[in-house]
């Protein structure tokens, strides 16, 4: 019986364990620039994630009731790390941290506002910007474009991105 109730609490603890970690284990369909995206003039491409604002005060900036990006990891399409983003630019205007990247397909993980830790495979192109946006209710400016084919969507309806063609 002993050796019961101690199984029993292990298992509370295991399963309390995830919960805590705030991962949620959510991949999303592949991102892609938008169909008329702006140039960049460039061989590379540009990715500019919208991760979910970080939940506590940086009393080390210029104005710590800022909020700022999460920072984020981009992988290669093999799973590698190629790159750790310090999501926060400084700036005034509270912009996350643009990376240029070589055309291809990626993989970032990132913090979503009410998922934990998300994946989101993203598609980079040549003279093209990627934009994913985690940090919920962002108001697109041409949502009527979306649809259910093209956009990206977290689980509760709001939009990440547009959908690559495959």
């Amino acid at each position: 019986m002993k050796n019961k109730s101690n199984l029993c609490l292990l298992a509370a603890g295991i399963l309390l364990a995830g919960v805590a970690t705030g991962k949620s284990g959510i991949v999303l369909d592949p991102v892609g620039p938008a169909p008329l995206s702006a140039a960049i003039n460039s061989n590379t491409g540009a990715l500019n994630v919208y991760s979910a604002f970080e939940v506590t005060a940086d009393f080390n900036s210029r104005d710590p009731y800022r909020q700022e990006y999460s920072n984020y990891r981009i992988y290669s399409d093999d799973g590698k790390l190629l790159q750790f983003v310090q999501n926060d630019t400084g700036n005034v205007f509270g912009s996350p941290a643009k990376v240029s990247l070589a055309p291809g397909e990626y993989r970032i993980m990132a913090h979503a506002n009410g998922y934990g830790t998300v994946t989101v495979p993203v598609v980079v192109t040549a003279n093209r910007v990627t934009t994913v946006h985690l940090e919920g209710g962002y108001a697109w400016p041409n949502e009527p474009a979306f649809n259910r084919h093209n956009a990206v969507r977290l689980p509760d309806g709001n939009i990440v991105g547009w959908r690559t063609a495959q």
